[in-house]
């Protein structure tokens, strides 16, 4: 259960409410206790009643007594056990609120190169369907654990004191009930481990399928996609099967176990009843307590199964919970940003793929100045607003923020100081209003009017039947790939940071619009600093400083002006697109 240690500071914070549970499980013990012990007493009243030891007035006057009794305690007890839940059951779903917010804000301090390298299917089932194995591990596990500690230390006691010979008899299989549960907990630990593992190959496939269903019907590959989610599912159902033929082991070795310790009170106690060493009360009781017993030690094989599946679960959380950002805040205080950004011999490869996407790179944009990069696909542009935004460390050289480092800014500081738009444009599942607000969240609609008339989409929604209030499709999937990069331009601007990164955002945009929308970035971009990503020589022509990348090098550095009087890639590019527009 080491796994499981992770949890034990959460059983700390909520340490009195867990004393709380137990305390309040042992009086509903206690109290469960009491009506054997005052059944097995009606039945010596009826035995003394039929051989005339009692009169007949007295026995049912003493025979409405008991019941009353055991009613009552039958009652009291319930009501504890149910405030019993109440109180440890709760308990479990506060650490699971606790542990998926744990999980949560764990996944977004880790850098992108984590999610490369991981499935965003395994990624929810992890915070998803593993947390909830856990929190079965943290509730119900622990309720049933003490309950079942709880009624043995009460119970075993109880009954060597009453008949020690019939009580050695009756827990003579727990032993080998225990030996039992441990050799099949080893196995029930790695198939656990497996279902939860497939379980997150079934989440990525479905979340896969469900994201490219265009492409799927495109393609019409229906077909194919269900053959591969019935071999999936095939394997899941294995693999649960497997699972489920050592959990089948339990139930019935309890029942066997406990019937064998019946026979044992019914001989023995029987034996005795004969010799007149205990009374037909006591054998009823005993009988009463076998049964009694019945459930905690069922659910000791239960509970095994839970506590084998929350180790397993708890590992794959914390194989998670242990990766450590490459990208990390080494400035505690907020710093004030400027916007000058210096490039000096930058070099960069990309950890997954090994590729040099940046080499020997130097520039620098003073405050207020707009640069542009242009170059052909896999030249490294996109990579150099990533390394300004710090979402990558560069691997040699050093990029610099306002004449220091870029990694002794403060990282909270760096990023709320940008607005980023990305070449695909990703907008979430919620009304246009909101994404755009996303910038600001303060933000009226008035301001949110104004910047959508900005970047030339305000026309667009308001032709929706709810406008601003329309609300989108995943990833933006209800507009088109154009109006999403404006929404986003839009988002943007609202934010009113120091630094704009425009990666290519005007890729689905027709000329006439580009032209309209670079007009007003122009205007609202004044005074900060700019960096542009694009193909189009339109979006760069009005740059302070152009760049022109190939193959991670600087192929040429200048104005418009200056690189439209040199014969290279840049005017050629010039007088290719204007041939286009023309």
């Amino acid at each position: 259960m080491k796994e499981l240690r992770h949890l034990n500071k959460y059983f700390k914070k909520y340490r009195f409410k867990i004393l709380l549970g137990i305390l309040i499980t042992i009086v509903a013990r206690i109290f469960s206790l009491i009506m054997p012990s005052y059944v097995g007493k009606s039945i010596d009243i009826v035995k003394k009643l039929s051989v005339n030891e009692i009169g007949r007035d007295q026995s049912e006057q003493l025979l409405f007594e008991y019941i009353l009794i055991i009613i009552g305690a039958a009652l009291l007890s319930g009501l504890f056990t149910f405030l019993m839940r109440q109180t440890i059951i709760n308990v479990s779903r506060y650490i699971e609120y606790d542990l998926k917010n744990e999980v949560f804000d764990h996944y977004q301090f880790l850098n992108l190169n984590f999610y490369k390298r991981n499935r965003i299917g395994d990624l929810m089932n992890r915070i998803s369907e593993d947390v909830t194995q856990v929190r079965l591990y943290g509730g119900p596990a622990v309720m049933y654990g003490i309950n079942a500690l709880t009624l043995f230390c009460c119970l075993v006691p109880l009954m060597f004191i009453k008949a020690p010979t019939i009580a050695f008899y009756t827990l003579i299989p727990l032993p080998i009930l225990s030996v039992l549960i441990y050799q099949i907990s080893k196995i029930i630990h790695k198939r656990s481990t497996k279902v939860q593992e497939y379980l997150s190959t079934l989440s990525t496939f479905a979340q896969e399928s469900f994201s490219g269903v265009s492409v799927i019907k495109a393609y019409t590959l229906e077909g194919r996609i269900n053959q591969e989610l019935v071999g999936l599912a095939q394997k899941g159902k294995d693999t649960s099967m497997d699972l489920a033929k050592v959990n089948a082991w339990f139930f019935p070795l309890m029942i066997l176990l406990i019937g064998v310790s019946n026979i044992f009170v019914i001989y023995i106690g029987g034996k005795q009843y004969i010799n007149g060493e205990v009374s037909l009360g006591v054998i009823a009781e005993f009988i009463l307590y076998v049964n009694m017993l019945t459930w905690p030690v069922a659910v000791v094989g239960w509970l095994t199964s839970i506590v084998q599946r929350a180790e397993a679960s708890q590992k794959r959380i914390n194989e998670f919970l242990k990766e450590q950002p490459s990208i990390k805040n080494e400035a505690d205080i907020p710093s004030k940003i400027h916007g000058q950004i210096a490039f000096k011999n930058v070099s960069f490869t990309y950890e997954d793929t090994n590729i040099e996407a940046l080499k020997n790179i130097s520039f620098t944009i003073k405050p207020g100045e707009t640069l542009a990069i242009l170059g052909k696909t896999g030249s490294g542009k996109s990579t150099i607003l990533d390394l300004v935004a710090r979402l990558y460390d560069v691997t040699k050289g050093t990029v610099e923020l306002d004449g220091q480092s870029i990694k002794k800014v403060n990282l909270n500081s760096l990023r709320s100081s940008i607005g980023a738009v990305p070449q695909d444009a990703f907008l979430f599942s919620d009304t246009i209003e909101n994404n755009i607000r996303f910038g600001k969240e303060d933000a009226s609609l008035e301001e949110i009017v104004a910047v959508a008339k900005n970047a030339v989409v305000h026309g667009n929604i308001m032709e929706f039947s709810k406008q601003y209030k329309t609300i989108l499709g995943e990833r933006g999937i209800t507009l088109s790939g154009g109006q999403k990069q404006r929404v986003s331009i839009a988002r943007a601007l609202i934010k009113d940071p120091v630094i704009y990164l425009f990666d290519d955002c005007l890729s689905a945009v027709d000329t006439e619009t580009e032209e309209e929308i670079l007009k007003n970035l122009k205007s609202a971009s004044q005074d900060k600093t700019t960096l542009i990503v694009s193909h189009r020589v339109s979006s760069a022509k009005n740059a302070d400083k152009i760049l022109v990348l190939e193959n991670g090098r600087i192929l040429q550095e200048g104005t418009h002006r200056e690189l439209n009087n040199v014969e290279g890639y840049y005017k050629q590019l010039y007088l290719d697109q204007l041939s286009e527009k023309d």
